[in-house]
């Protein structure tokens, strides 16, 4: 996904034409043992370009190993925390149509992701729009419970519909 491109290298001490083919390029200098001229600092202050100065070069590698690291974009993984079937569905005036469920596995709370399937397709994925056991408002129903669900955006609840809730997380590559 990243990469390091190496625009020039030399030997010797950093000039102006270091500075300006930084400046332009909108790169950093990497000095190895070597120090800037006081006309290559100033015209690198002026022109906003950052020269490193390394004695060492595990320090250097490790630096734009960090560099590199935090540019990468973190892996995505979803987790499934629950599995509930649709065992009856119900119609109400007020909230549509809504999925009588049982909870086969782990839970599901007010906040998860959920995806609906039916015959192993995915038919819809959305947030709760509302979580109840019996008359009661709940914020989550635990493994081996009952209770009624209305997903965001759905009505087409069927019998035997699995309703996987999920959670997305973030990783470092």
């Amino acid at each position: 996904e990243v990469h390091i491109a190496i625009i020039h290298s030399d030997v010797g001490s950093i000039n102006e034409s270091d500075v300006l083919l930084a400046s332009a390029s909108n790169a950093i200098v990497i000095a190895f043992r070597v120090s800037a001229d006081p006309l290559a600092r100033a015209m690198a202050i002026q022109e906003g370009v950052d020269i490193r100065e390394y004695s060492i070069i595990y320090e250097v590698v490790e630096e734009l190993r960090a560099a590199l690291t935090g540019l990468l974009s973190p892996e995505v993984q979803t987790r499934v925390v629950g599995v509930v079937e649709v065992r009856e569905t119900f119609s109400s005036s007020r909230a549509g149509n809504i999925a009588g469920c049982h909870v086969q596995k782990g839970k599901i709370s007010r906040d998860s992701r959920v995806r609906v399937q039916r015959d192993g397709e995915t038919l819809h994925e959305g947030g709760l729009a509302s979580l109840r056991r019996f008359k009661d408002d709940v914020r989550e129903l635990a493994n081996g419970t009952e209770g009624g669900i209305v997903i965001a955006g759905f009505q087409d609840y069927s019998e035997g519909d699995v309703l996987e809730s999920h959670r997305i997380e973030e990783t470092e590559a």
